[in-house]
């Protein structure tokens, strides 16, 4: 008999001969009859089986610890005036794997700092079972769209020689011997003997490498691991992280709001028409109001205000803020958490301060500000971030020369404006942060299976 998920009983409720296999949650075993709550990780749901003295094992099963997993043959029994919609009555059930009595993840409520210790066992829990069933499926909300719209899927590197981030955010790799490394005669590090003839590092950022393949395809994206050593432990950061990152030629900063818009509306709507049990859940359990939150996203216009225009609300607003808003400068959570109350909604900020932004951003003609757009969005602050790429050379190098940024590892880049370049644009967006606005969770380090943090590299 071919095994059959919890998953599949609970959305066909027909009754018949099954065979399930899961790990036991729960175990009320009784003198004559006992109920084993198992899950095989396919739902949130638990199923409930009944077993009885006429099993031959019965006293072996009445002892099935929390964690064992078992085999169970049974019939389905629909149970419409229950709790439950069915339940199992068993007429085998067999152990796969025991389980000692010291397993950690015991049916009680576990605090996240402990979970975090046991990041391995972790998904067991409900809570973290919704977690990374969420990020799957947004995954593949995020390939869906892009997929459907005709981007290409660019696989850019991990290991490089040049990262738009800068090599200070980047993460040095070598196969050279540090204890006893090569030297140049000035006592610097000879790399020429490394393995790659240069130094190298982990990339911080797929942009670069996408941008010459936009230029080839017209829209794509890469979707993969990024890494930063930023040494931050607040709840929104760590060194490694996922980013989504398209680039579009052919278009400017406008159709790229535009691309930004639909495309998290498109995510965020594939997430609640196929994560509704584990909405509801975050929406009980984690961030009351959150499954409003994330439908009046989806129907929401979203504002568009430049950066200068924003710092004037903050400042004629009355407010006293712990960072005074600057025409010049970033501005902080507490004014993103104001813009957005202020416009009840999503606010595209764009035409920011160009000595604050990165030099391939497209200088605007005031000469003052740059193409360049984050949103920011109701209760979380800063989503996705991106711009209009500098298309003309000569303005592109010049920024570079302002900026202290050496053009010779990146020179290959340069050719994209060298040969047939054209207005394009380009945004990125942090999944973790898109997985904490999807499920409610307030740490980074709860929605990335292992996380990887100052101090922290377990697993």
């Amino acid at each position: 008999m071919k095994r059959t998920k919890i998953k599949q009983l609970f959305l066909e409720k027909k009754e018949g001969s099954v065979l399930v296999c899961a790990w036991v949650r729960t175990n009320r075993a009784q003198a004559q009859f006992g109920f084993l709550n198992v899950n095989d990780g396919s739902c949130l749901a638990n199923l409930q089986v009944v077993y009885d003295a006429k099993l031959a094992n019965f006293e072996e099963i009445s002892k099935y610890r929390v964690g064992v997993s078992v085999q169970i043959k049974g019939n389905v029994v629909l149970t419409p005036s229950a709790k439950q919609p069915l339940e199992v009555h068993a007429e085998e059930v067999v152990m796969l794997g025991d389980c000692p009595e010291d397993y950690p993840i015991q049916p009680k409520r576990h605090t996240r700092e402990f979970l975090r210790e046991n990041a391995h066992l972790r998904a067991r829990t409900n809570l973290f079972n919704a977690v990374f069933r969420v990020r799957s499926v947004a995954a593949m909300a995020i390939h869906s769209y892009f997929q459907s719209h005709g981007y290409v899927y660019v696989h850019t590197p991990l290991i490089t020689c040049a990262d738009c981030e800068g090599s200070d955010q980047m993460f040095k790799i070598t196969t050279l011997n540090m204890q006893n490394p090569p030297l140049n005669e000035d006592g610097t590090v000879d790399f020429s003997k490394d393995l790659f003839g240069k130094q190298s590092f982990i990339t911080g950022s797929g942009q670069l490498q996408g941008e010459t393949y936009a230029m080839a395809f017209g829209d794509i994206y890469t979707f993969g691991p990024t890494f930063r050593t930023e040494n931050s432990n607040t709840k929104t950061h760590a060194n490694e992280f996922w980013m989504i990152e398209p680039e579009m030629a052919f278009c400017d900063l406008e159709g790229l709001m535009d691309v930004e818009e639909e495309m998290l509306k498109y995510v965020i709507k594939y997430v609640l028409d196929n994560c509704e049990e584990e909405i509801n859940f975050f929406d009980q359990f984690v961030e009351k109001g959150l499954k409003k939150k994330l439908t009046d996203l989806v129907d929401a216009k979203f504002v568009r205000i430049s950066h200068h225009d924003v710092v004037d609300i903050l400042l004629k607003s009355g407010q006293k803020w712990e960072f005074t808003p600057s025409f010049d400068d970033d501005i902080a959570k507490e004014h993103e958490r104001y813009i957005t109350e202020h416009f009840n909604g999503p606010v595209f900020i764009k035409d920011w301060p160009k000595d604050i932004k990165a030099y391939y951003m497209k200088v605007n003609p005031d000469g003052k500000t740059v193409a360049a757009v984050d949103l920011v969005v109701p209760l979380s602050g800063e989503l996705m971030g991106g711009s209009q790429r500098e298309e003309n050379l000569e303005v592109l190098l010049k920024r570079m020369e302002e900026m202290h940024v050496e053009k010779d590892g990146i020179d290959w880049y340069l050719d994209t404006r060298r040969y047939g370049g054209c207005v394009h644009s380009g945004f990125g967006m942090g999944f973790e942060r898109l997985i904490m606005y999807l499920t409610g969770i307030e740490n980074i380090r709860d929605v990335i299976p292992f996380p990887r943090t100052p101090k922290s590299c377990e697993y």
